[in-house]
């Protein structure tokens, strides 16, 4: 997966769509294929899941980081032409991932935590490209239903199934659910749904858990194609808390497992930070209306401001631009804005500093020479959204050091293609230290500048009373030496009575 602009078809069967009479027949008879080769081999309140920061203690190239957002640009299109990123800045928190266990008895898996997927999927043990080795060197584990005494296939008729395109038109009950992740350049991803327990802590106390699990119905990936393979970024898979009903959390809260609301708070200072499920009920945000008929967590952005001033952005522009909004995603590392926004927040930045001799790398990055203090000589930049909500980004959080220069963190998302000029993508760059409520009950998300490595207060659904949640590390039992935190997620205590 390499290019920016492969858009992603997601389907199964006849549900795939793909440009080209051809290419769309190729991968329904690779899928069909694919259905008959797994069918002998497959067998049928609150909590916390722990995660680390990818990038902790490490300082990738902004490249490095842009060429990870290409990626994950491509894995969340799901035939809407949405760019989103999974990778974070150095000092940051961006591409997080979790270490989950799954099955009876449990084993251990390293998932990313992804605001941008609905889909919860890990490799499995038919999948002969998958790697053995993911991100240094991490071990990964390849899940087989057939171990798992809970494990189940999610059959083609299911209601799952059938809402998530994934029925064959000659289903009957003993055909799995198969998915397929196809990509312009021919790179694919495919497996089959299963259903097994995903183990968690349930929060008992103040910054006390104890074990708990829930039932959900996730990806089987089992052949991949292309870059898929590689095992420089490699995880055992994805945590997806996107907004369809497929998700983990919409899975969890149709049960009455959990309320559908969840919080992160991403630490850019200490590499840490929290993600929860649950009802926060300190600190309180101001917020602003999901978009609706959006397949992602869509805002509407009103306005920018560098320093004191405005842009002048015209009416015309930002018509077309609100029909989709701006798109907010923890799994994204930088910004993309359209280019009628781009621009001229370039322009505006490097005004400040009028003797810069700007250099323009690999064809995208604005960078230069710069020896000073870019948070004295450099704007901060505030993005405004309805119901007078904000996000203000400062200039040590948007510059990057990149070839003994100093970059702009922004970026063009028209460079990718043409029909990508009004599209805008907020990831880690302005999120970071930022708690970030997603409340899918009341279709409203919020914010507020925040301590990332303090502690937040849930309300118990069931009891009345609140508890404390904060960061904590990862067990020692990690196979290599990051420095590690965790990201409290699954606040699930409408559960407790019920586990």
């Amino acid at each position: 997966m390499g290019a920016t602009g492969r858009g992603r078809f997601s389907g199964s069967g006849d549900f795939i769509r793909f440009d080209g009479f051809c290419v769309c027949l190729f991968f329904v008879l690779l899928l069909l294929n694919f259905v008959d080769s797994i069918g002998a081999d497959a067998a049928g309140g609150t909590g916390v899941i722990k995660v680390n920061y990818k990038f902790a203690g490490l300082d990738p190239t902004l490249s490095a980081l842009r060429a990870h957002d290409d990626i994950r640009h491509l894995a969340v299109l799901s035939g809407v032409d949405l760019p989103l990123g999974g990778t974070g800045r150095p000092e940051a928190v961006g591409l997080y991932y979790a270490k989950i266990g799954i099955g009876t008895p449990p084993k251990d898996y390293y998932v990313q935590v992804d605001t941008g997927s609905d889909i919860t999927w890990v490799n499995c043990i038919q999948c002969q490209q998958c790697p053995r080795k993911g991100y240094h060197g991490i071990e990964l584990t390849l899940y087989d239903p057939k171990e798992s005494l809970t494990g189940e296939l999610v059959p083609c008729n299911q209601s799952f199934c059938k809402a998530i395109g994934g029925g064959l038109s000659n289903c009957s009950a003993n055909v799995s659910c198969v998915y397929a992740e196809i990509y312009s350049d021919g790179s694919y991803n495919m497996g089959y749904f299963v259903e097994d327990f995903v183990q968690y802590d349930l929060v008992s106390g103040d910054l006390k858990t104890n074990s708990g699990n829930g039932s959900v119905m996730f990806g089987c990936s089992v052949r991949q194609s292309g870059d898929l393979g590689s095992s420089d970024d490699a995880l055992d898979g994805i945590l997806g808390f996107g907004k369809s009903n497929a998700s983990m959390l919409s899975q969890l809260a149709s049960t009455g497992k959990v309320r559908k609301m969840f919080a992160h708070c991403l630490d850019s200072v200490n590499g840490g930070g929290i993600f929860a499920i649950g009802h926060v009920v300190q600190p309180q945000v101001n917020n602003t209306r999901l978009l609706p008929n959006q397949p992602h967590y869509n805002v509407n952005m009103t306005g920018v401001q560098v320093g004191l001033d405005f842009l002048n952005l015209t009416r015309d522009n930002f018509t077309t631009f609100e029909k989709k909004g701006a798109i907010i995603d923890s799994g994204t590392t930088l910004a993309y804005l359209p280019q009628f926004i781009y621009d001229p927040l370039v322009r505006k930045i490097l005004s400040w500093q009028q003797h810069l001799k700007v250099q323009i790398l690999h064809d995208e990055y604005s960078c230069f020479d710069y020896s000073g203090s870019v948070d004295e000589g450099f704007p901060t930049v505030t993005l405004h959204f309805e119901n007078s909500l904000y996000l203000t980004v400062y200039p040590h959080e948007y510059l990057f050091p990149f070839e003994d220069l100093i970059c702009i963190g922004w970026q063009n998302s028209g460079l990718s293609s043409p029909d990508k000029m009004n599209i805008t993508l907020l990831g880690d760059l302005v999120l970071s230290n930022k708690l970030v409520i997603y409340d899918l009950e009341n279709q409203t998300i919020g914010w507020t500048e925040y301590n990332c490595s303090s502690t937040i207060k849930l309300k118990d659904e069931i009891t009345g009373s609140v508890h404390l949640v904060g960061a904590h590390s990862l067990p020692s039992g990690c196979s290599f030496n990051i420095p590690s935190f965790s990201l409290l997620v699954l606040m699930g205590l409408l559960l407790l009575p019920l586990l």
